[in-house]
């Protein structure tokens, strides 16, 4: 392990950006987000959820997979996969949450067919991973066995302790980058006292005794046709911010579209509290606000955990705790349901 002086904090930041993109906690306009840095940066990496997840450099927003043109009688495919273009990267400042919401998307885009626009930004991430000491009242990820203080995932691990960054490489990624920086650093034998004392934090925290233990494939139907449904969606407007802050939320949908010289076949994130969601020749398989709203719980819940060897699609970063503008959220869903 390694402990290198916050005061070298920019020196750090450069000896990384020379080899590879990197991206951190930026504050801009008010919002905290995952943007390349450039020296004068408002990096804040004391913020402890962005207002996006780091998601989106793996599986953007937006992106085109392909464009189609006619020549006489032929149609001529234009490839624009991004394997070329994707240049090495880093990801500094991730939270464990985060860090493991990005192995939950793994499960899906990873899973054959393989995903390969994922798969390339994916080899060529890589996650630096930041503890939590002082965590948001939302937060609620030990629900999910991810200790915030000690994450397990990710290339490095680092804890922003005593205004110093320890320093610690878990894969052979993270070590290839750690021996560029190793001029800035010192040895270090162990984390600072505060790292233990942390975890008092995040068990007295307002959902730290949040259990999960009724949510199985055996209580599957009762779930599913609980009364407890037609409360909870009542004030669930469909907007569809839970989803677009969500780490785990991988549904999108593909169109095309003709710019007058060819068309351009894209996809972009999609929402299952949307009415058009997977709609189809024959309409849409979930017609009412109940069934949409149901569908997106049931499946973090239990259908995902159901198919990935009992891994949840909730990572608890507390966004949509934060963020629902009618405070409808997994939480109250959770506890409603518990019985």
């Amino acid at each position: 392990m390694l402990k290198i002086s916050s005061s070298r904090i920019t020196e750090l930041f450069s000896v990384i950006s020379n080899d590879m993109t990197l991206y951190l906690p930026i504050e801009t306009d008010g919002l905290v987000n995952f943007i390349k840095w450039q020296p004068g940066s408002v990096v804040r990496l004391d913020k402890f959820n962005t207002s996006q997840p780091p998601k989106g450099l793996f599986f953007p927003n937006t992106e085109n997979i392909a464009a189609f043109k006619t020549h006489k009688k032929e149609v001529l495919i234009e490839d624009m996969h991004s394997i070329a273009q994707v240049e090495p990267f880093a990801v500094f400042g991730v939270r464990a949450c985060d860090a493991e919401s990005l192995n939950l998307l793994d499960k899906v885009f990873l899973s054959d067919p393989i995903d390969t626009f994922y798969e390339v930004r994916r080899k060529n991430g890589i996650i630096i991973t930041m503890a939590c000491f002082q965590p948001e009242e939302s937060c609620f990820c030990a629900a999910f066995n991810i200790d915030a203080t000690n994450p397990r995932v990710g290339d490095i691990v680092t804890w922003f302790v005593d205004d110093n960054i320890y320093w610690k490489p878990i894969t052979e990624r993270g070590n290839k980058l750690t021996e560029k920086i190793m001029k800035l650093s010192v040895s270090s034998k162990s984390l600072p006292a505060e790292v233990q004392n942390a975890k008092e934090i995040f068990s007295k925290l307002p959902f730290a005794n949040l259990s999960l233990t009724t949510f199985t494939s055996n209580t599957l139907m009762g779930k599913f046709n609980s009364p407890k449904w037609e409360e909870l969606c009542t004030t669930c407007l469909g907007c569809g911010t839970c989803t677009f802050i969500c780490p785990t939320c991988h549904c999108y949908d593909i169109q095309d579209y003709d710019t007058g010289e060819k068309i351009v076949r894209h996809r972009c994130w999609d929402s299952c509290m949307y009415s058009d969601f997977t709609l189809m020749a024959h309409g849409n398989p979930r017609t009412s606000q109940l069934e949409r709203f149901r569908q997106r719980f049931m499946h973090k819940l239990i259908y995902f955990p159901e198919n990935n060897d009992g891994a949840y699609a909730c990572t608890g970063c507390g966004r949509c705790v934060q963020k629902c503008p009618v405070a409808m959220n997994i939480i109250k869903v959770i506890k409603a349901l518990e019985a």
